[in-house]
């Protein structure tokens, strides 16, 4: 799947796909009462990982559209420019794009 249209469940477990989770299969990602991870929703998770890997996030000139939100990395080799409805959406597409590439493999039971 692309990552720039990761969302929900599938872009939460990439983010801890890249985060080092070793319990990543679907069945173990999800406690029994919900989410274990919430990257893309709950600051006190993505915020962390923002700060940490120095990522930029700003408005985007797509105002109303899944573009509202733009986040890059910064002082890397490569650049990585991602999109997403919110700032935190936007953030993590683009850390799982620069540690796991354009493309991730994701369980067929979070698409």
């Amino acid at each position: 799947m692309k990552t720039s249209e990761l969302q929900g469940a599938a872009l939460d477990w990439a983010v801890a796909k890249c985060e080092g989770a070793t319990e990543t299969a679907p069945q173990k990602f999800y406690g029994w009462k919900g989410a274990l991870f919430g990257y893309s929703t709950n600051w006190s998770q993505g915020g962390p990982i923002i700060e940490r890997e120095k990522l930029v996030i700003a408005p985007s000139n797509h105002w109303g559209s899944p573009r509202a939100w733009y986040a890059n990395t910064t002082g890397r080799n490569k650049f990585h420019v991602l999109y997403g409805l919110t700032p935190l959406i936007a953030a993590m597409r683009c850390y799982v794009t620069s540690k796991l590439g354009d493309e991730v493999e994701i369980p067929k039971e979070l698409k």
